[in-house]
């Protein structure tokens, strides 16, 4: 059944279930029909009050600890799922395998709502505790579910719609859910699809790290889709499939049980391409696949956190980097002083573009080729961010790589070091690190001799941390040893010029095809706050160049509802941006026109150099020819 049930549907199926003892044929989900009954079997009451009692904190603290790899790996997406839907006040949760909630992230204010109902780490969610939710509910089917409002079997979840996919390892075993939750009272557009889309990316990150140090296939019918979350991946051993990702299956039509039975030359007409080379393979039906040998042994040491984080900054970067006048001066003297050794403090409210400015500045800096090493404190689970930062001998711990690790610190040798959201450092690690900046030594856990270190230090916070010396919760050592110079980025309603900003935005996004935003669209988008800055901005942007491919016009009615609701002009009381808009109209300017405005002070700005003004603008060099009309010859 595909069609969704109307709350006075609902409020029928529940009465022919709960109280007549029916089943709702035809009226709810098959999934949520085929829940309700296993909750019946295991002797639930819709309208009893569930007794979930959260863990101990020690005892959570173990549990996360045994899936520390899927914390770590999920972080990354966890956060931007939550940047996403910030709007609608949501929860984005990570579980187990067995349902319990190892990470929620979201909404301070629903947050303790979801907690009334414990929903809160170290509740188990699964079915058989906690009757029909998305967790427990995706768990037991095995594949995305939507669970909304008094489609839950206890009436106290009535309040929550939720979402939920599970999380499959190489070998097909569950290694747990993402969900996302909110108000049930709010249509949660397409969040689903942002699950399945955060899903994909965890999965494939679990992939690489399961298979690092042996050669990966990937493949996909459409050479676009190669490299993305959704391209498909083997892994062959002595010829035999040993692991594979979902897609990859699909395109096969198998499933995991071919795991260990089928072999390369029953799949594949063609030999692989060997070493990081793509080649056209066919399959044994004849369906020509494009396919790359993924070798990880010949990729340079990295950061798995640095990796995981790279996929989104290269994404966010491009647009991000349309900085305002003041922001280019900043960075024009940060340069100076990184160039000098000295430490910077880049300050700014989440999502104004702290990393993106942080990779500008390494960019032009002498250090532009060495290694840029990424690393969010916040994202780090405490019992591992020691391990992560300083490395480890082999034998130093459970779980240790039998060949120990070098460590981010030592990663970043020779390059730049960022440490993001250093105010959620352990206190406990900060006086550790505060050793490593004065001798500029790494000694790893377990053991072993120092190791003489050499990189240049940008932090990044979103959080006072003059108020967070006061409260004890951080160092004032290690503030004054990393912040002797600090760069404040601008919140993105403080920007003036946001109409031509986004055009710039919208056109480093759209460039290969002609779409374009209506007036009307353009406005709503300069009128809203966007409290998610620029990471909210550009995944609005993102989301609207996805679901309108083939339009030629995005208007108002393909807003996000928060958006096109905006009407209240932002204040104009701003810098002036590098990017400016029009001069002021009784209406909004046309797009074309706004961009044409904003290319020509941008080369104005930087004296007629074309790179400087493209790079200003995020756009390519060719396209900013192109826009104005000249050659590239």
């Amino acid at each position: 059944m595909n069609k969704l049930p109307t709350p006075s549907i609902l409020e029928r199926a529940r009465k022919r279930f709960f109280q007549g003892g029916l089943l709702p044929d035809g009226m709810v989900p098959d999934p949520i029909a085929n829940s309700w009954q296993r909750c019946r079997d295991l002797g639930m009451e819709s309208d009893s009050r569930v007794r979930a009692e959260p863990m101990t904190a020690a005892e959570l603290r173990e549990v996360q600890e045994r899936h520390a790899l899927l914390c770590r790996l999920s972080r990354p997406e966890i956060e931007a799922l939550h940047a996403e839907a910030r709007a609608t006040g949501s929860v984005v949760v990570l579980s187990a395998p067995d349902g319990l909630i190892l990470d929620a992230v979201g909404d301070a204010g629903f947050l303790d709502r979801a907690a009334q109902v414990a929903l809160k780490p170290g509740v188990v969610w699964g079915e058989a505790h906690t009757g029909t939710n998305a967790i427990g509910t995706a768990l037991f089917e095995r594949r995305p579910v939507e669970v909304r409002g008094n489609e839950h079997f206890f009436e106290q979840h009535g309040i929550l719609s939720c979402s939920a996919a599970p999380i499959f390892d190489p070998q097909g075993r569950l290694a747990g859910v993402l969900d996302l939750t909110g108000e049930a009272s709010v249509h949660h557009l397409h969040a689903l699809g942002m699950v399945r889309m955060a899903v994909d990316q965890i999965e494939h990150r679990l992939f690489a790290h399961a298979s690092e140090g042996r050669e990966i296939l990937r493949l996909h019918a459409e050479i676009d889709l190669l490299g993305t979350a959704r391209e498909g991946l083997m892994l062959f051993e002595d010829g035999r499939l040993v692991a594979a990702n979902r897609y990859a299956l699909a395109l096969f039509d198998l499933d995991w049980s071919a795991l260990g039975q089928q072999r390369f030359r029953e799949l594949f007409a063609d030999a692989p391409p060997r070493g990081d080379n793509q080649a056209i393979v066919r399959s044994q039906d004849g369906r020509p696949l494009h396919v790359r040998a993924w070798s990880q042994r010949l990729a340079p040491v990295r950061s798995r956190i640095e990796s995981q984080r790279d996929a989104a900054s290269r994404e966010f970067a491009k647009p991000e980097a349309c900085f305002n006048s003041r922001t280019e001066r900043e960075l024009e003297q940060a340069v100076r002083l990184y160039q000098a050794d000295i430490p910077l403090l880049v300050r700014g409210e989440t999502g104004v573009g702290k990393e993106v400015f942080a990779r500008e500045l390494h960019r032009r800096s002498d250090r532009a080729q060495a290694a840029f090493v990424a690393i969010n404190c916040a994202a780090l689970p405490e019992s591992l961010i020691e391990a992560e930062l300083f490395g480890y001998e082999q034998g130093a711990f459970t779980g240790a790589r039998r060949q120990g690790a070098v460590g981010l610190l030592r990663q970043a040798h020779g390059g730049t070091l960022f440490l993001d959201e250093i105010g959620d450092m352990p206190l406990s690690l900060q006086s550790r690190l505060l050793r490593v900046l004065q001798d500029r030594q790494v000694t790893a856990l377990g053991g072993g001799r120092p190791v003489t270190v050499d990189f240049r230090l940008v932090c990044a916070s979103n959080r006072d941390l003059e108020t967070a010396i006061e409260r004890h919760e951080f160092r004032s050592d290690l503030y004054y040893r990393i912040a002797q110079h600090v760069v404040s980025l601008p919140a993105l309603r403080e920007q003036q010029g946001l109409d031509a900003l986004i055009g710039m935005l919208w056109l480093s996004m759209a460039q290969s095809e002609p779409r374009r935003l209506s007036d009307a669209a353009l406005e709503r988008l300069a009128c809203y706050a966007w409290p998610g800055n620029y990471r909210q901005l550009v995944g609005v942007l993102r989301t609207l160049a996805v679901l309108c491919q083939g339009r030629e016009q995005i208007d108002v009615d393909d807003l996000p509802p928060e958006v096109s609701a905006a009407s209240a002009p932002v204040s104009a009381d701003r810098e002036p941006a590098t990017v400016k808009a029009a001069p002021a109209r009784e209406s909004p300017a046309r797009l074309d026109e706004l961009t044409s405005v904003a290319i020509e002070q941008a080369v104005s700005a930087c004296a007629g150099n074309i790179s400087r003004a493209a790079r200003q603008l995020g756009i390519s060099r060719s396209t900013l020819y192109r826009r104005r009309g000249l050659s590239l010859d």
